[in-house]
C-alpha cells in the first residue's frame, strides 16, 4: 500500500513543517537554522532559560510549548530521532541571559546522551531535569522509564516558576518534587507511519491493541484484544494508581492525551471513564486536560496521565501561559 501523507518529499519533511509552524505562530516563535532550533520571540531577561527537545513527530511537543509561561526554546530532531548536541548548544548560547539554562529531557537514550554532551560542552551554567513517567514497563530497563506526557506537566510547572524568577536550584528541586507524583500509560489501536520508512512501524490485527505502547511505536506490556473503553481505562488507571498510591481525598490532575489520529469525541469517552474511577476511589479531580499534546505522528491511540497535586504544583499549573498549544490566564 502506498503511503499517503501531505508532504513534498521525505527529505524536506521536517524543514517544511518547521517553516510552516514558524509562519503560523510568528507572534510567539522564531526559527533558527544551521543548526535548527526554535526560540521564544519575546524573551524575558534575567530568568533561567528552559530548553527542551527531541525527535519530531510528537507535535505539539515540544515546539508547541514555546512562549511565556513555558519553554524558551526547543530543539527538534528528525522524526523520532534525537536532536544533535550542537542544536542544544546553540539554543543555550542564544537564550541564556545570565541566569543559566535548564534542559528538560525525556528519558530516551539518544536524547539523554546528546543533551549530556551539550551540557558538558557548554560554557554557561546549566542543569538537567529528566522526565520518566511511563509506567507501562515497570522495572524492565536499566535505563529507567520512558518520558512521555509527563513532559508537558514538567514544562508547564517549571516554566511558570522560571517566569516568576526561580533560580536553577529551585527549578531542579521542583523537578525532583514532581517526578514521583506523575505517572502515564498508553494504548494504541493502530500503528504510526514514519515518512522515511513508508510503512507502519508495527501491524495490529483488526481486533488487536498494544497495551502500554511507547510514543515511537515501541512495544508495550502485551498485545491484547480490543475491549470496551471502560475496561481499557480501568487497566490503565489501575497501573497509574498502583504506582502513585494516592491518599484518600488526594487532589489529582487528569490528562487524556491523543496520539495523533484519535477523534476528540473518543478521548472524552476515555476521560469520562477515568473520572468515574477517581470518583469511586474518593479522589478529587481538580484539574484536567484532554487533547493531542504528545503524539506519535498518525497513531490512533491515547494515554492517561495522573499527577498528584499540592498547593505549589496547582498554583504553577494555573499560572498564565501563552503558547501555540496551551493558552490560559491573563
Amino acid at each position: 500500500m502506498t503511503m499517503k501523507k501531505f508532504i513534498n518529499s521525505v527529505d524536506t519533511f521536517l524543514e517544511d513543517s518547521l517553516r510552516g509552524f514558524a509562519a503560523a505562530h510568528a507572534d510567539l516563535v522564531e526559527l533558527h537554522t544551521a543548526p535548527t532550533f526554535l526560540s521564544r520571540r519575546h524573551r524575558k531577561s534575567g530568568k533561567v532559560a528552559l530548553i527542551s527537545g527531541g525527535g519530531s513527530g510528537h507535535e505539539p511537543l515540544h515546539i508547541g510549548f514555546i512562549g511565556p509561561g513555558m519553554l524558551d526554546g526547543a530543539c527538534p530532531g528528525q522524526v523520532f530521532t534525537s536532536p544533535t548536541p550542537d542544536q542544544m548548544l546553540r539554543a543555550g548560547e542564544t537564550l541564556e541571559c545570565g541566569a543559566g539554562v535548564l534542559f528538560i529531557v525525556k528519558n530516551y537514550s539518544g536524547d539523554v546522551m546528546n543533551f549530556e554532551m551539550a551540557s558538558e560542552l557548554a560554557d554557561f551554567e546549566n542543569a538537567t531535569v529528566l522526565v520518566e513517567d511511563d509506567v507501562a514497563l515497570p522495572g524492565s530497563s536499566s535505563t529507567g522509564r520512558r518520558g512521555v506526557m509527563g513532559t508537558v506537566i514538567v514544562e508547564k510547572v517549571l516554566g511558570a516558576l522560571a517566569e516568576e524568577g526561580a533560580d536553577l536550584g529551585t527549578l531542579l528541586e521542583a523537578g525532583r518534587h514532581l517526578h514521583p507524583r506523575m505517572a502515564s500509560m498508553g494504548v494504541a489501536i493502530t500503528s504510526c507511519t514514519v515518512p522515511a520508512a513508508g510503512r507502519p512501524t508495527f501491524v495490529l490485527a483488526e481486533n488487536e491493541i498494544e497495551v502500554g505502547v511507547g510514543i515511537h511505536g515501541e512495544p508495550g506490556r502485551r498485545r491484547d484484544v480490543l475491549r470496551p473503553a471502560a475496561e481499557l481505562v480501568q487497566e490503565l488507571m489501575d497501573a497509574l494508581l498502583e504506582e502513585l498510591s494516592p491518599a484518600p481525598g488526594a487532589e489529582v490532575l487528569l490528562i487524556v492525551n491523543g496520539m495523533g489520529a484519535t477523534p476528540l469525541a473518543e478521548l472524552y469517552v476515555l476521560f469520562g471513564e477515568a473520572s468515574q474511577v477517581l470518583e469511586r476511589l474518593g479522589l478529587r479531580l481538580e484539574r484536567s486536560l484532554v487533547g493531542n499534546y504528545t503524539t506519535a505522528l498518525d497513531m490512533a491511540g491515547a494515554s492517561i496521565t495522573l499527577c498528584l497535586l499540592d498547593a505549589e504544583i496547582k498554583r504553577a499549573w494555573d499560572a498564565p501561559v501563552h503558547t501555540s498549544a496551551l493558552r490560559w490566564g491573563r
